[in-house]
């Protein structure tokens, strides 16, 4: 018989995410120099310079990098942190299984497509808590610590998971943003893209350190 190890046996969040937020602060760095190349020149320019050439190719390569970047850091954190992911899996099979009870049990859809409408109600219903949870905590952080907990309390979501999908919700705001960096208009757009983009990648930072314990 396989036990699942004790929540204090495993590292904190801001451990267990630790290449994770390096990554994201980094990507920080990276938006705030694309966006400093832009300005720069023009800071530079003599009050008589009516044109002033600017580098956008810094901004775009910090687009093009940002996911790649994100996606490497999470996969080194799994490879890190081995019995942390097992327990996640353990618990995400749980949860997902109580989501789909009380999805079924109201009768809201018929099964259907391979994982039936359950499931996919089930899966939907996390990234819509991640959603909230972001979003409140952009304003107000009590708020969305209340909302975790209560969410954690029904049985359907464990406290990580919903934390998880609310860094997942923020670094996709941030990465929406930065996408958009390619279809810029001019590079001042493409400059205040990738500032506006680093709001909600602080954002990503506090969530994936925040342990409400």
């Amino acid at each position: 018989m396989t036990t699942t190890p004790d929540r204090l046996d495993l590292p904190a969040r801001r451990r267990r995410n630790a290449r994770l937020i390096v990554a994201l602060t980094q990507l920080i760095g990276a938006c705030a120099d694309a966006a400093g190349t832009v300005y720069q020149p023009i800071a530079a320019a003599p009050p008589c310079q009516d044109t002033v050439e600017v580098a956008l190719m810094p901004c775009i390569q910090v687009s093009l990098s940002a996911a790649l970047l994100l996606d490497v850091a999470r996969a080194e954190d799994d490879t890190r942190w081995p019995a942390a992911v097992a327990r996640e899996r353990h618990e995400a099979r749980r949860t997902y299984a109580a989501r789909c009870a009380v999805a079924a049990a109201g009768e809201l859809i018929e099964p259907d497509g391979p994982l039936g409408a359950h499931g996919q109600a089930a899966a939907m219903e996390l990234a819509s808590a991640g959603d909230d949870v972001a979003a409140r905590w952009r304003h107000d952080p009590e708020q969305a610590v209340a909302l975790v907990r209560e969410l954690v309390a029904s049985g359907e979501f464990t406290e990580d998971e919903v934390l998880d999908d609310a860094v997942d919700s923020a670094v996709l705001t941030g990465l929406l943003a930065l996408q958009e960096v390619r279809t810029a208009s001019d590079p001042s757009t493409a400059a205040e893209l990738c500032l506006s983009a680093t709001a909600h990648i602080a954002l990503a930072v506090t969530l994936a350190s925040a342990d409400l314990d």
